[in-house]
């Protein structure tokens, strides 16, 4: 179990980065870390992975504490695998190398069927023996994932792992990354900016602002029950109403058009979203969206029903 005891760390005394971060992961658990940029994910996974040294509190994975710099001449802990956003491959040997070179030489059978075997689990068994120096950035980010995992760590940390791949392969790649870790329940942190790497595959989420962890929860659990706008962002368009007297955050699915509401809005802008459009319309001064199955014209007026998950 990985246990982060009250850290705090900055690289400049005036300016803190992480405050006061409390947390636990377990063995195989899955979790997502959100926020804007700058607020501290990638510094979170540097502190754990132990290229940092915090300014207070401590870390540790089991009995073992995890130190920086300060006390490891080769910083970086052994049993963990860590992929940053500048993936640090040999441009001029192939994928394949690039992967055996993590795996004993002793063994090449094994190795081999190793790499095979991870390969397939990144999608890229057809560019087995190109060069790195050849390949796209998101092929490359797909490397870098398959070499952290030849040797089978016991927690995975991957910043924005999916941030140079194309749509049409990273929800494939999600599903066969994510199904993989859990099969060898291999533990990962993953830091984010998309809702669909927490919600779909992850087993807890913490978010974090100004320094600070704001939420840290399941991800269903955050996503159905929003108190705060900024977490409640990081998933979907948001809309602050008052209904009742209370103040309510509502995705643009939980709203929909009827013939009778107190709710009356005017159709600002349409968006075509494939399956439906999203609607921008104006709600007593205010901007909200909403979905809706056809397009609507600019200035019509409709009535808005709030609707339950």
């Amino acid at each position: 179990m990985l246990k982060v005891n009250t850290i705090s760390f900055s690289y400049d005394d005036d300016k803190p980065v992480l405050s006061n971060i409390n947390f636990s992961l377990k063995k195989g658990e899955h979790l997502c870390v959100m926020g804007e940029s700058g607020c501290g994910k990638s510094t979170l996974l540097k502190v754990i992975y132990g290229l940092l040294d915090v300014n207070n509190g401590d870390l540790f994975w089991n009995e073992t504490q995890i130190l920086g710099p300060e006390h490891h001449l080769v910083p970086g802990m052994d049993f963990f695998k860590y992929v940053a956003q500048d993936f640090d491959l040999m441009p001029f040997i192939s994928v394949t190398e690039n992967i055996k070179k993590f795996l004993s030489r002793f063994y090449p059978e094994e190795a081999q069927k190793r790499t095979v075997e991870l390969l397939e689990v990144i999608e890229m068994t057809e560019f087995a023996n190109e060069k790195v120096k050849n390949l796209s950035g998101g092929q490359q980010q797909r490397v870098a994932i398959a070499r952290a995992l030849a040797k089978e760590p016991e927690l995975l940390l991957l910043d924005e792992p999916f941030s140079q791949i194309d749509n049409f392969k990273k929800n494939s790649l999600r599903r066969k990354l994510f199904g993989y870790l859990k099969e060898k329940n291999i533990a990962c942190i993953v830091a984010t900016h998309d809702g669909n790497d927490a919600l779909s595959f992850a087993d807890n989420m913490i978010v974090i602002q100004n320094n600070r962890i704001i939420a840290n929860d399941a991800p269903k659990n955050l996503y159905t029950n929003p108190t705060i706008k900024y977490v409640a962002t990081l998933f979907d368009d948001v809309n602050e109403i008052v209904i009742d007297g209370k103040t309510i955050l509502l995705f643009p699915h939980q709203l929909k058009v009827v013939e009778n509401s107190n709710l009356k809005a005017i159709v600002k802008k349409s968006y075509y979203k494939g399956s439906y459009w999203l609607i921008e319309a104006e709600l007593d001064g205010n901007k909200v969206f909403f979905n809706h199955a056809s397009n609507l014209k600019k200035e019509e007026k409709v009535k808005l029903l709030f609707i339950k998950r």
